[in-house]
Parts: C-alpha cells; structure tokens; sequence
C-alpha cells in the first residue's frame, strides 16, 4: 500500500454513475463494479499490515454537481474523510442535449468550488478531483465537446484553486483510444468498461501516489 494512505484513512468518492457503478445502495461498504472498486482491490492488496484504508462510495447516477450540494454535509462531510475524490461534470453536459437542460460553465465553477471549499475548511482532507470525459461512440456525441471542453477547463481551475491533485481522465482515456477501439473504453462514449475504470483507477493510484510521497519528489 502507498506508505501515505494509512489504516487510519477514509477514502470518500463521490459522483456520478461512473462512480457509482451499480453500487448497492442498501449497504454502505458497497463500492460498486467500477474505478472505486478497483482502488480498493489494489490497496488491499499492496498493504503492508491491517485493513488498509476505509472506502466509501457516494456516487450516484445522473447526479449534476448541483445534485452533488444538496447531499454533500451527508454524504461527505458528516463521513469525515481524510482524502475526498469528486468526479463530476459529464451529466451537466448530457442534460444540455438529451433534455435541453443547461448547466452553465460558471454556474457549475462556483458549485464546484464551493464545494471544495467548505471540505477543506471544515475537514482539511487531501482533495482529489476526476475530470469528466468523453469518448464518442454515439452520433452526435461530437459536437458535445463544445460544452465539455470549457466545463473540463472549470474543474481545473477550481482544483488549482484549493490544491486538489488532478486525475485526467480525459486524457488518460484519449491516449488510451490510440491503441482499443472507443467502445472497448465506454461502451457509450460515457460510461467506462471494465477496461477504462481499471485505467481510471491506475491514473488515481499513480497521481495520488507519486504526488503526495514525499520520496517522489
């Protein structure tokens, strides 16, 4: 296990359905079939002595970030975290062409940074924000980038902003659609494979890692 992430650490992550991935709701150690999932396997598996971190997974499908801030003094706060992970912003595109359902850039900036503002002055955890992806598969999907492109701009201003380590996704997945067809990434454009959250979840273990050992530096 990374000799930073101790026994003592809760590892909260919360989102969307890429974070969610089928979680049981009913039950609160549920991580679901994804990146959050994989997390934890590698952890426990790279531990040194004891349980390892404790993992909690609060994400919920088709959240939008303003869904995100009605839940977050339960769903977050009130868990007390030391490492907090947000992946957010996909649905806030998706609304805006299946439903016509706008998000505004700034809007969800100022939601975004609230919310990692009140974290850290409430619980002064290590912050980690996903940023949101798309790899297009479906027709149309394309043009969804004009939206995306300055909402993934917005969370790294907001990240910038309060010190979160930066998981990128969005590149991550785009270097990896060089070498597997997109489908075999997200099936959907949107929602990963089992082979996009185990990338998913490889680029947290090495950003939150190589960042915050101080033998990396």
């Amino acid at each position: 296990m990374h000799t930073h992430l101790t026994n003592d650490d809760t590892l909260l992550f919360i989102g969307d359905s890429i974070t969610d991935a089928g979680r049981d709701r009913a039950d609160a150690a549920s991580l679901g079939n994804g990146y959050v999932s994989e997390i934890a396997q590698s952890l426990r598996e790279g531990r040194e002595s004891g349980p390892g971190p404790r993992i909690v997974n609060r994400g919920i499908n088709g959240h939008r970030v303003y869904d995100l801030e009605a839940r977050w003094t339960t769903d977050v706060l009130d868990e007390e975290p030391t490492v907090v992970t947000v992946k957010i912003g996909i649905n806030d595109t998706w609304r805006r062409y299946d439903q016509g359902v706008l998000s505004p850039v700034t809007e969800f900036q100022a939601c975004l940074d609230r919310l990692l503002a009140v974290t850290a002055q409430r619980l002064t955890p290590r912050l980690v924000v996903i940023t949101p992806f798309l790899l297009p598969v479906e027709p149309g999907q394309e043009a969804w980038f004009e939206d995306l492109g300055p909402r993934i701009e917005a969370v790294l201003r907001a990240a910038t902003r309060h010190g979160a380590q930066v998981v990128r996704a969005d590149l991550v997945l785009q270097r990896a659609a060089h070498d597997h067809r997109a489908a075999d990434l997200a099936g959907d454009g949107v929602h990963p494979t089992p082979l996009g959250h185990r990338l998913i979840a490889d680029a947290w273990l090495s950003t939150v890692g190589a960042e915050s050992d101080p033998r990396a530096q």
